[in-house]
């Protein structure tokens, strides 16, 4: 039995939680269901070898608009497909705008064509319409049939390029959540019929041939627009799978072989030779190269590999030849968990999107309701029918919700995958919608704010030797030992550049130390108890040294040669050069910083301070951090949490917002709400940015589409009509077009923001 959380806001606004709960329990293996109405969410308990939950979202679908998911499951295979950009065809073409089921089954492709073979057909019906020869002065060439040119293209018109928002009206009305389809289908269908009695000659009128041609041919091209829109702003997402290579040079013990990527599998040695794609994650064992990672992680800086490094599929290889072991294929690489988790944020919603679908349906009720009474006044005022009908129409027509249908989703498919970009990968849309509220930041120490490694953080050397020096002897005689703070010299010198000189004769000191023999010259290093035992003679500047380390809660290392100590080493867990960086950057947007850790309080102090972290919890259990979470909630702050999505995984659940720090190893973290492929701190102040611009730009999009409806629908239906300004529904088209298009080019403005 499986357990998962399905949004269903779009269901309650039309329906209550029970008869939610029954469809959705309808659904076979389905085995209970408990809608929350307050968090419009619907916890589903399911059994998984009768249905997986990409049957549960097809079938539930049918019976409403479709769900968002945010389950900590797998994904069982439906967010790999839905996020697969080779998956062509129709329905590919707007999966980021899960809302809009008003478009399912559609693609640009489709609108296009329509409305190419519309508007070729619309020519010669307004050529030879003559309501336009009257206001033009012109005189269209008469044949026998020409009369019936408006007709007979125009109806052609309705049935090819109406369909497709006929069965969207269907869609929607079989839904019991009437919007956009609806209204546009209702001004087509009258104007259709209205002139088709016309024409039959059963009232007295002018028919609306013309009016209809052009208003079916304007909405095809809107929607194609649209759609070209929302494929632009997912392009990020289809084309990171362009990024792998179709094939791989596998090495065996017959020799080389070309094989296609899909034949790779776990364990498989493949040759990565300079400029190509790395075909699979995997772990280099043998060669170094520089390996460009911008395209999955954000980072503008190759990133140098050696053996034992890991690589991640879809990055391009530099200048060196690089021998790799094959660890993950498939659906099982990063660069597919990426794609999941930017496919999976396209579709699930935030509050704001909530309040835009919402305000759509009521304004679909009010657009129907504006255009009966419409009718109704012009024909009490003793208006002619025709004249009474093009008014309903215009307003039908011109309050189309599209611009406030588009507004939010638009803003959340470039936001994603402007985020994804940027290594910034949104598992909750709400997480990042209230990203923009936080007043405190809370960071885990250990593998956040630092590497989770030793390394040297302070040196201090006697007379006569050279800091350089001093690492590289060091780092000689700590070579062969395994402990973790000889490791930590070790790669000190490493990341420095350092060579690390061959050493003889090592052996370990019980209690005390090491000891070897660089260049002839013996050495030992060790701790206070190595001083103690040899009698070695301190000078006072390392003496010094050492004691602001310990008061650091730092170890302190000697380097002794004959008795006398050369130099001191402090090592402790290194802080993050990027740290400092993200600490300034968070300061200057008001944002207080506090900071989780296990360790000691003088070692807790002692990193807070270099850092200038406001506030520091010491000591805490693993247990105990989500209480620290909630202690500050208390006090009425808007608390995030950052940490590894492991041990932190409670606290990342209990704060408002939960950020998944360092997740290259596993972008499928599922406790945070937002996860970051690399471990760079600076990258948390970059989510408040994109969090703000994101929600300007939704608001930005709500006020223009909403506005627009305030003044489009009198204008619309006549209350100007006393001075000469009447809008045809051809002009009514273009305006609700218009609308649409200024929130699709703000929305696009969102890609300009510097994360």
């Amino acid at each position: 039995m499986k357990t998962s959380v399905i949004e269903v806001g779009d269901l309650l606004t039309a329906l209550s939680p029970d008869e939610v709960g029954e469809r959705i329990g309808a659904v076979p293996g389905v085995e209970s269901v408990s809608v929350d109405h307050a968090a419009e969410s619907a916890t589903v308990h399911y059994d998984e070898t009768r249905i997986g939950l990409a049957d549960i979202k097809s079938l539930v679908q049918r019976s409403g608009r479709e769900p968002g998911f945010s389950t900590g499951e797998g994904h069982e295979g439906h967010a790999a497909a839905e996020a697969s950009p080779d998956k062509s065809g129709p329905a590919s073409g707007h999966s980021g705008h899960g809302n809009h089921d008003k478009h399912e089954g559609h693609s640009p492709a489709m609108f296009r064509d329509r409305f190419w073979l519309s508007l070729a057909l619309t020519v010669p019906v307004v050529i030879w319409s003559a309501h336009i020869q009257e206001l033009l002065g012109y005189r269209a060439p008469a044949f026998p049939g020409s009369d019936w040119i408006g007709p007979v293209l125009s109806t052609v018109v309705f049935v090819y390029g109406g369909l497709v928002f006929l069965q969207g009206a269907w869609r929607e009305l079989r839904s019991r959540l009437p919007g956009m389809m609806t209204l546009i289908s209702l001004a087509i269908t009258v104007a259709f019929l209205f002139s088709w009695v016309v024409q039959l000659g059963l009232i007295e009128a002018d028919a609306l041939w013309w009016e209809l041609a052009t208003l079916v041919t304007i909405m095809l091209l809107g929607h194609w627009i649209e759609m070209r829109s929302i494929n632009q702003a997912e392009g990020a997402l289809k084309e990171l799978a362009k990024l792998l290579p179709d094939t791989a040079t596998r090495v065996t013990d017959r020799g080389e072989e070309k094989v296609a990527v899909t034949a790779l599998e776990n364990g498989d040695l493949v040759l990565v030779r300079p400029g190509e794609s790395v075909p699979a994650d995997g772990v280099v064992r043998k060669g170094e190269s520089d390996v460009n990672e911008a395209m999955i992680t954000g980072e503008s800086r190759p990133v140098k590999k050696a053996e034992d490094d890991e690589v991640i599929a879809a990055t391009i290889n530099g200048a060196g030849s690089l021998r790799i072991e094959v660890t993950g294929t498939g659906e099982k690489t990063k660069l597919s968990g990426i794609m999941r988790l930017v496919a999976d944020a396209q579709k699930s919603k935030s509050r704001a999107q909530h309040l835009a679908d919402r305000a759509a349906r009521l304004l679909t009720v009010v657009a129907i309701a504006a255009a009966a009474i419409t009718i109704v006044v012009w024909q009490s005022l003793g208006a002619a029918l025709d004249f009474s009908v093009v008014r309903m129409v215009t307003v039908l027509v011109i309050a189309c919700p599209h611009a406030l249908g588009l507004a939010v989703p638009l803003v959340v498919a470039i936001s994603t995958t402007l985020g994804a970009r940027n290594g910034l990968l949104v598992r909750d849309r709400r997480g990042l919608e209230e990203a923009r509220n936080l007043d405190t930041v809370i960071f885990d120490k250990t593998g956040t704010l630092t590497l989770g490694e030793f390394r040297v953080v302070a040196m201090s050397v006697a007379e006569g030797m050279t800091e350089d020096e001093a690492l590289r002897i060091a780092s000689g005689i700590e070579a062969e030992s395994e402990h973790p703070i000889a490791r930590g010299i070790v790669k000190t010198a490493q990341d420095k550049g350092i060579n690390v000189p061959a050493a003889e004769g090592f052996r370990a000191i019980t209690g005390k130390g090491v000891a070897a023999t660089i260049a002839g010259t013996e050495y030992h290093m060790g701790g206070p108890a190595l001083l103690k035992a040899e009698n070695v003679q301190v000078p006072p500047a390392l003496l010094e040294a050492a004691k602001a380390a310990a008061d650091r809660g730092q170890a302190a290392i000697y380097l002794v040669r004959q008795g006398q100590a050369l130099a001191v080493y402090a090592v402790a867990d290194a802080i993050r050069e990027e740290s400092r960086e993200a600490i300034v950057a968070l300061h200057e947007r008001g944002i207080e910083v506090a900071m989780l850790t296990g360790d000691a309080r003088a070692v807790a102090d002692a990193v807070a301070k270099e850092l200038g972290i406001d506030t520091v919890f010491a000591e805490v259990l693993p247990e105990d951090k989500a209480s620290k979470v909630r202690e500050l909630q208390a006090q009425g702050k808007k608390v995030a949490m950052i940490g590894d999505g492991v041990n932190d995984a409670p606290a990342l659940a209990t704060a408002d917002i939960g950020i998944a720090i360092g997740a290259g190893a596993d972008v499928a973290v599922e406790a945070g709400h937002i996860v970051l492929v690399r471990s760079d701190p600076r990258d948390i102040p970059r989510i408040i940015t994109l969090s703000r611009a994101t929600y300007r730009k939704m608001v930005q999009n709500l006020w223009w589409a909403a506005g627009y409806n305030i003044f489009a629908i009198p204008l619309a239906a006549g209350v100007l009509a006393q001075w000469g300004i009447l809008l045809t529904p051809a002009v009514g088209a273009v305006l609700m077009s218009a609308s649409t298009i200024v929130v699709a080019i703000n929305a696009q403005l969102l890609k300009r923001v510097k994360l």
